[in-house]
């Protein structure tokens, strides 16, 4: 499956993938302060587990940072 993450293509050796299933291949130590947007719709935590990402998807990871 090739999927657009953060506006780079990656390849993943999968015919589906949930949200939850895709941030621990690609940040397996780092899943608290995110947010995940698939095709400009925010995708809340509660339904990373049952939503499914799919090969067209554009998909945002966005890690939350302080400052000010």
């Amino acid at each position: 499956m090739e999927l657009k993450i953060n506006q780079q293509t990656k390849h993943f050796n999968a015919e589906s993938l949930s949200v939850q299933s895709l941030l621990d291949l690609e940040i397996p130590h780092k899943q608290n302060g995110i947010a995940v947007a698939i095709n400009n719709t925010v995708v809340p935590k509660t339904n990373w587990n049952q939503h499914l990402v799919h090969e067209t998807d554009e998909i945002l990871i966005i890690s939350a940072t302080q400052g000010g």
